[in-house]
């Protein structure tokens, strides 16, 4: 794990900024400037002036010097050197030097619901069977469809029904989206939210007002069927993270608009929303819709940022302008993402747009001193200040000065304290890798075949 982290770190290190793309063209138009200015030189003060040869020689080598671009094209790297350190050390792995400057600009984040702003173990907070139905049969024929499953609505279900007699199903089928399909006993049993009851045809009778009730209270709703009949509803609900109230006010706060996106129904979605401040509500959105809904926001001309951890929010991690990626999520969305939280905390992407905003602002300062320092260099190399003039090694001197400066200049990211991150996050990373015999000489593997995390299925979809 850490010599991945450590690969990645250095991947990013080594790519280039957008920022910096524009510095090196700026170095290639600094070096014919000065070839040039030097030759212009040299030609006025020889052949014009009529200075000696080895006076004018003197002057053109002083400004060949004095503009050698190494303050130029060091002020971004030496900065996204040290911001890609300083959010390792942090718990934040940005992929490359482009995603860093990216955060910078984002005018929406979009988070994924479950597992993202919530815990992501969500818990039965009712059951309601039907006249002639046992809860403990509601319990026992929904968990034996869910015997095996990896989602966390089917875990909650086995939670509560442990200690009951449960039949063995036959034929599982996964309906992306809406829930799945189980035989017991040579029945038919449906699980699943309201869209997968409509499409059916299942009529909730009876059970329609406790649905609604139930789902008016903020719960994921999961309806249960046999045989053409709904039998019962399960109602789960899931907590907010402890940190994720924070990560919207303070995300708000920098002038960034916050959406959550979910497929669960509208009033569990609004309830949550309600909790965290969000007023952008994107709900009873299918696995295979959310990257289409970052698509939408783009289309308005926002830079989006898309935070997730499971299978199906990939595409949209992919789609978006930055990806963040939990790191405690699935390994597809380690590998689509732009950017990794290693501690699984939400309050990082606001630490790593903190982050972004900081390396962003050193980049600018040592460009803008790059640039005033040839503006002043070139005039006082050419002898505009005659007979004060500089020598080729006082040149040199100020040359390596001001690549020292925007070196120094760099270094004091290290200062940066990312205070939000520490506050509150109250845990240590939960990243790790699989346990397997050391690499005795072979090349480290890349991270889609060793993974930063343990693996952990999520059914696309099943219930939002």
């Amino acid at each position: 794990m850490l010599a991945q982290i450590a690969k990645l770190v250095q991947e990013a290190q080594n790519s280039k900024a957008p920022a910096q793309l524009l510095a090196d063209r700026a170095a290639q138009w600094l070096i014919l400037i000065a070839i040039v200015i030097g030759l212009l030189t040299f030609t006025i003060w020889f052949w014009w002036i009529g200075q000696s040869l080895l006076f004018a020689m003197t002057l053109m080598i002083t400004i060949f010097i004095i503009a050698c671009p190494d303050a130029l094209v060091l002020a971004t790297p030496m900065a996204v050197m040290v911001s890609t350190n300083l959010g390792a050390v942090n718990g934040i792995l940005f992929k490359s030097a482009a995603a860093l400057e990216n955060a910078t600009k984002l005018d929406v984040v979009v988070f994924d619901k479950t597992g993202t702003l919530t815990v992501g173990q969500p818990e039965v907070v009712d059951v309601v069977a039907a006249n002639d139905v046992a809860t403990d049969t509601v319990l026992a024929t929904a968990a034996a469809v869910e015997q095996g499953a990896d989602h966390p609505l089917g875990q909650a279900i086995l939670r509560r029904a442990q200690g009951l007699a449960v039949p063995t199903p036959k034929g599982f089928e996964n309906i992306e989206g809406m829930g799945v399909r189980a035989e017991i006993d040579r029945e038919a049993v449906l699980l699943g939210n309201r869209r997968l009851m409509d499409t059916q045809k299942l009529d909730l009778g009876a059970l329609a007002a406790d649905a609604q009730r139930l789902q008016g209270a903020g719960r994921t709703v999961v309806h249960v069927a046999r045989a053409g009949k709904l039998i019962g509803l399960i109602a789960i609900a899931d907590a907010p993270r402890p940190a994720a109230s924070a990560t919207v006010a303070k995300l708000r706060e920098r002038g960034v608009q916050v959406a959550m996106l979910t497929g669960d129904n509208a009033g569990t979605a609004q309830r949550i929303a309600r909790q965290l401040g969000i007023n952008i509500v994107l709900a009873d959105v299918l696995p295979g819709q959310k990257a289409g809904k970052v698509k939408e926001l783009q289309a308005q001309g926002k830079k989006v940022g898309m935070v997730g951890d499971g299978i199906n929010d990939a595409p949209a991690l992919t789609q978006a302008d930055v990806g963040f990626a939990i790191g405690a999520g699935t390994d597809v969305a380690i590998e689509s993402a732009d950017v990794v939280l290693m501690k699984s905390d939400p309050y990082d992407v606001v630490g790593a747009v903190e982050l972004s905003h900081v390396t962003l602002r050193k980049m600018h300062q040592n460009l803008w001193w790059a640039v005033a320092y040839n503006v002043i260099a070139f005039p006082l190399a050419a002898g505009i200040l005659y007979p004060i003039l500089l020598s080729p090694e006082i040149a040199a001197f100020a040359m390596s000065g001001s690549t020292l400066i925007v070196a120094i200049n760099a270094l004091m990211l290290k200062r940066t304290k990312l205070a939000g991150i520490t506050r509150h996050s109250t845990h240590q990373p939960t990243l790790r890798g699989p346990r397997r015999p050391p690499d005795r000489g072979g090349p480290i593997s890349s991270i889609s075949s060793s993974r930063l995390c343990p693996s952990r299925s999520i059914c696309a979809g099943r219930f939002g």
